[in-house]
């Protein structure tokens, strides 16, 4: 079991608490955490990646194990703390504003 945080805005879409478990297969990778995601809660689709592109919506980042893995290819390995759920995989909402 994936252990993944949720924004706010995510939470209240999906009607889940702050964190969700998904069931990913091997190799576990942003992809793959992702599609997890979507198949378990189909009201995000598109709310974190592009219908079309499945790239990552501007306004979201991913972080794991205190690192910014929002500029990493969607197929890299996930660190083994992730993969083995000892620690989450974070979609936070960025914040913006002038």
């Amino acid at each position: 079991m994936i252990r993944v945080i949720l924004p706010y805005h995510l939470r209240n879409l999906a009607g889940v608490g702050k964190e969700v478990s998904v069931d990913v297969d091997k190799p576990v990778t942003q992809r793959s955490v992702l599609d997890a995601l979507e198949i378990g809660y189909p009201m995000l689709r598109g709310t974190i990646r592009d219908h079309a592109t499945k790239l990552r919506r501007p306004m979201l980042r991913f972080f794991a194990c205190g690192e910014d893995l929002s500029h990493e290819p969607p197929d890299s390995l996930l660190p083994v703390e992730v993969a083995s759920g000892r620690e989450p995989f974070l979609i936070v909402g960025a914040i913006a504003g002038g």
